[in-house]
């Protein structure tokens, strides 16, 4: 496979009126293959997704990667990428409680990969979806059964993402299996209440993400259970409220 930038100059000088020989020469290349060039149809032009994926056109990148960092961790969480249908559709579940939340996952998609997000309302929640040929290529973590029964792991290409933008995947992460809570204390006979994020979720690889986020962060943490994460000293509840906040 010769460079894309080779044929394209190749095509630009017969185009402009050179031989086939004479384009030849020029690019080095033999005259078989500048002739198949020069009168081959023209290169369909890129549609849809194709032309918004960082992964497919590393040259022209309009994505927004705070919002991919976010959505990366909504995906993970409650999202689903369904690619036995004839387009692979992304579905993100949101709870009817948390009409932001619904928006902003709209809003991330958009910013990312989608130019239509669908919300189709089922009890109790809203699966915020968008079709796209491209969706399985920046969400590689993607794979038949339930997360939890898998192993899911970072690409190297989404490690400097999420380095970059921690705040934002642990915003993703606790926005969809995490919560801010209200923590009742007594002590000594004093009644205290005192926030705490919570973050829960059966697969150990996603836990483990969560973990490696927030100590990018610098946001202490303990699990209380197995499948569950705790973050409840003062410094680190207020340093998650710049991050993450109540969803709303």
């Amino acid at each position: 496979m010769h460079p894309p930038e080779i044929r394209a100059r190749a095509r630009d000088l017969y185009l402009s009126g050179a031989n086939v020989a004479d384009v030849a020469r020029s690019v080095g290349l033999s005259y078989r293959t500048v002739w198949d060039w020069c009168h081959a149809r023209p290169e369909p032009a890129v549609q849809g997704t194709a032309r918004r994926c960082f992964r497919c056109r590393p040259d022209h990148n309009p994505t927004d990667l705070r919002a991919y960092a976010y959505l990366l961790g909504l995906y993970l969480g409650d999202g689903h990428l369904v690619t036995t249908a004839r387009v692979p559709v992304l579905r993100v579940s949101c709870g009817n409680n948390w009409p932001g939340l619904i928006e902003a996952c709209d809003v991330a998609m958009r910013a990312v990969l989608a130019s239509r997000v669908q919300r189709v309302p089922h009890q109790g929640c809203v699966s915020v979806q968008s079709y796209g040929n491209h969706w399985p290529c920046l969400l590689p973590q993607h794979g038949p059964g339930k997360k939890h029964e898998r192993q899911i792991l970072l690409a190297d290409w989404q490690q400097p993402i999420l380095i970059a933008h921690p705040g934002e995947f642990a915003r993703g992460l606790f926005h969809s299996d995490g919560c801010r809570i209200s923590n009742p204390v007594t002590v000594r006979g004093k009644h205290y209440v005192y926030p705490r994020y919570l973050f829960t979720n059966e697969s150990t690889d996603i836990m483990g993400l969560c973990q490696w986020a927030l100590d990018l962060l610098g946001v202490a943490w303990r699990m209380n259970r197995r499948n569950s994460l705790s973050v409840a000293r003062r410094e680190a509840v207020a340093a998650l409220d710049r991050h993450v906040g109540p969803k709303s």
